[in-house]
């Protein structure tokens, strides 16, 4: 007994069919997915390598800029890999270089983003996204490049970005890169392009499951996911994640690449169902404060719209004016160093926070999340590059900081960590501002090794997503797949779905077939009086064998002297994947553009898989017309052949 399965695919009870059905779901699946997946590994492999390349130009531009120069050394995370063989400097700090730096960055930055790609301005995560919904998901091959070396320069000369946009957007551009060389679909080609972005993450944040996840989530605004996405990311990613780790340990880099970011306390628990009071006002404080910050990016991104400098000037006067707020506060807050954070990518603090939470005070961490608001929207809404996601992270740890030293200090024994906070207000700012909850409690998690607060996350990440307002920080994001350029194709399947193969087959006439061993003579023949595109090869009792196109039979005229040897089984395409009377025309859709054929054989359900007729792809988008117009009268009637 045969079931018929929604996929159309059939599945017998009898023991002695599993085998040959196992073997055809086998082939099936490396037809459709194994490719996919084959490179996917390539992408994570790039991504690795990417990954280390922007660690190590970043570095060195701190190490030749801000240090060497400036006489600051930005602190990052405890367990940040760093590299060896970078000359040290004994420079004094110098404040007002600060401010120097930043302008000289964003110069060069815009001089090679205006000059060779464009489309590296401002946070690469956006125009990643927009190529997966608008673009069939092609970037340019010159924009990963050009944003690792001026997303460097920016951030490395002491402006406000993250590393994120980068990394993204280099995974992104050679998954679209490798889907192009390979002649990929564009459907392909997105979902490649949707793995190199989560496999910049994985690498860089040392986060492949949040990687994983990220790259579906980011795409809406909403909860909805590219749920096709999740396998070949996830491969990609764990691929990533290694190749960072292995490179990273082999170029002698400090600290083990399998570790966190950032270290973490043991003390962070969650005790009691009463700190989900405390963590309520949290999650309201930080969609606030997300508000805040889109808001203020986008208007500062408005604003330097209409200054009257050229473009490749802007980025300069943007950091220029970031380093100014960051020397601003650092005199006005008592020549703090730790203010300082609201430059370059600031994960210092975060760390501090995490390892010695009462030694910061709240209106310090109030400092540096407003503080960093304005520097990042300086720098990188002015057109300099670099990720937002970063800044997010810092603007939404010091912002929780801030609240969490504050409720300890009257309410101790319900916020007996204040550090707590700084993990918790690092997952709720990002889903709030960027619209994506999970992805974001994971990435938190993974960075900071410890899930211990995943309960806690969740509230937080969940309220705060609820509270956050309609403004996300990723302008490219779409509300729902039903609204995505990228799956038109799936709502016109749900607007087919009450129609199947069997209406488009015609009792009029019998369609012409060929055997094996017939002559090029008789197949050309047997073209002339057919109005369709392939031909059936069918046995002697009529079952399926394969078909043949006009193009191979082209080609074998072509072929004059070898063109009298040739029959039937030398032009056959066995590889045709056939349709059935009861299929959906979205099975019919996803099988036409499967095979690559405007027409497919129609067979029964029997083993022989005997043919009944063909059908024409253009039939079914005359059906759709039909249907979305609402004409009753104008349905589109059967216009294929039958052998019945």
């Amino acid at each position: 007994m045969n079931e018929q399965r929604p996929d159309g695919i059939l599945g017998s009870s009898r023991p002695s069919r599993w085998i040959p059905e196992f073997l055809e779901i086998g082939k099936r699946r490396a037809r459709s997915q194994g490719r996919v997946l084959a490179a996917s590994i390539l992408v994570g492999v790039v991504a690795g390598i990417g990954g280390i390349a922007f660690s190590v130009a970043g570095q060195f531009v701190v190490e030749l800029a801000m240090e060497g120069i400036a006489g600051y050394r930005p602190i990052g995370p405890a367990l940040e890999v760093t590299f060896p063989g970078f000359p040290t400097s004994n420079a004094s700090f110098t404040p007002w270089l600060l401010i120097l730096m930043p302008a000289v960055g964003g110069l060069l930055s815009g001089w090679l983003v205006f000059r060779f790609a464009p489309e590296a301005e401002g946070h690469g995560t956006d125009a990643a996204i927009a190529a997966y919904h608008q673009g069939n998901g092609y970037i340019r091959p010159r924009v990963p490049l050009i944003k690792l070396f001026a997303s460097a320069l920016t951030i490395g000369t002491g402006g406000s970005g993250g590393r994120e946009g980068p990394i993204a957007q280099i995974g992104a551009g050679f998954g679209s890169m490798l889907g192009g060389w390979l002649g990929f679909k564009p459907a392909e080609r997105r979902i490649l392009l949707a793995a190199g972005m989560g496999a910049g993450i994985a690498a860089i944040f040392r986060a492949p499951l949040a990687g994983t996840l990220f790259a579906a989530e980011i795409m809406y605004c909403s909860p909805d996911f590219e749920s096709e996405v999740i396998l070949p990311t996830g491969l990609a990613s764990v691929v990533s994640y290694c190749a960072f780790g292995v490179i990273a340990f082999l170029l002698g880099g400090t600290t083990k690449p399998w570790h966190p970011l950032f270290d973490t306390p043991s003390s962070l628990v969650f005790t009691s169902a009463w700190e989900l009071l405390p963590y309520s006002v949290l999650a309201v404080w930080i969609a606030i404060l997300a508000m805040i910050y889109v808001r203020t990016f986008y208007g500062m991104h408005h604003l330097f719209q209409h200054v009257p400098l050229p473009r490749i000037l802007r980025p300069a006067l943007g950091a220029a004016m970031a380093g100014g707020v960051g020397v601003g506060l650092y005199f006005a807050l008592g020549k703090n160093h730790d203010v300082l954070s609201v430059l370059s990518y600031g994960y210092g603090i975060l760390q501090k926070g995490l390892t010695d939470e009462t030694s910061l005070t709240a209106g310090l961490l109030l400092a540096v999340a407003f503080g960093k608001i304005i520097t990042t929207s300086l720098t990188i809404g002015s057109g300099g590059s670099g990720g937002v996601f970063g800044p997010s992270m810092v603007i939404g740890g010091c912002g929780g900081a801030a609240l969490g030293v504050f409720l300890h200090s009257i309410w101790p024994s319900t916020v007996p960590h204040p550090a707590s906070f700084v993990i918790l207000g690092m997952v709720g700012f990002f889903s709030a501002a960027a619209k994506t909850p999970f992805s974001t409690i994971v990435i938190v998690s993974e960075m900071t090794g410890d899930y211990r607060l995943l309960l806690p996350a969740l509230w937080v990440c969940t309220l705060s997503f609820v509270l956050s307002d309609e403004e996300p920080l990723y302008k490219a994001q779409v509300l729902s797949r039903s609204l995505s350029p990228a799956h038109r194709g799936d709502f016109v399947r749900d607007i087919l779905a009450g129609l199947s193969v069997g209406q488009f087959l015609s009792k009029e006439s019998a369609v012409l077939t060929l055997r094996l061993n017939d002559p090029l003579s008789v197949v050309a023949a047997q073209f002339d009086r057919s109005s369709y595109s392939i031909m059936p090869v069918v046995g002697e009792d009529n079952s399926l064998l394969g078909i043949v196109g006009l193009d191979e039979l082209h080609l074998a005229i072509k072929s004059v002297s070898s063109g009298t040897l040739l029959v039937a089984a030398d032009l056959i395409r066995s590889d045709v994947r056939p349709l059935h009377e009861d299929d959906s025309l979205g099975v019919g859709m996803y099988l036409f553009a499967e095979n690559d054929l405007l027409v497919l054989p129609v067979v029964d359900h029997s083993p022989k898989n005997r043919v009944l007729g063909l059908v024409r792809r253009s039939d079914l988008a005359k059906a759709y017309l039909t249907k979305l117009q609402g004409d009753p009268g104008a349905a589109a009637p059967a216009r294929g052949k039958s052998l019945t």
